[in-house]
């Protein structure tokens, strides 16, 4: 992940973040067939600009993007200790963004409700809508290339789902 470190006010919103010892542990992780780290940033790069297009505050939807998934765990976690990691996650990536940052109540739901419908914790700012919905793309694509594009139409039918909601 390069391309959005040459967008100069976003990697200035996220500097702290992406200089943290911690946060830096997400390099060795891995998620959806990439590391954490790399599928954090495309989250927040992506809805940050999103946000951005759309006027709404961009510095606090990098910075929750950036910090949905930033909890320590192993690779060799068993398939029922990642299945229930799907429900749980979230609460362990906002208690460990809150050991390491300064959240605002926006960041912390972003966080919160990233797993929305799969958690119970709906979203309450457009900002997290925003994170949550692009999460879910990512997710996707990111399993496609995994799987060898054994799902490559399942990438277009959920960016499909997402932008009829939003309208």
């Amino acid at each position: 992940m390069n391309f959005e470190m040459q967008d100069s006010n976003y990697a200035k919103i996220v500097e702290n973040i992406m200089k943290n010892e911690e946060f830096n542990k997400l390099k060795l992780i891995e998620h959806h067939g990439i590391s954490r780290f790399d599928h954090s940033v495309r989250v927040s790069y992506y809805s940050y600009k999103i946000a951005k297009m759309m006027h709404l505050d961009y510095e606090q939807t990098a910075r929750g993007g950036l910090l949905h998934d930033f909890f320590l765990s192993h690779d060799n976690r068993s398939v029922k200790e990642k299945f229930v990691s799907t429900f749980i996650h979230p609460a362990k990536a906002l208690e460990t963004a809150r050991k390491n940052f300064t959240l605002t109540r926006k960041e912390e739901d972003m966080i919160r409700s990233h797993m929305f419908p799969i958690n119970i914790s709906v979203p309450k700012y457009l900002e997290s809508w925003i994170v949550s919905g692009v999460d879910k793309v990512v997710a996707v694509k990111e399993f496609s290339l995994k799987f060898r594009f054994k799902f490559r139409y399942a990438y277009n039918i959920v960016l499909l789902f997402i932008i009829g909601f939003i309208k």
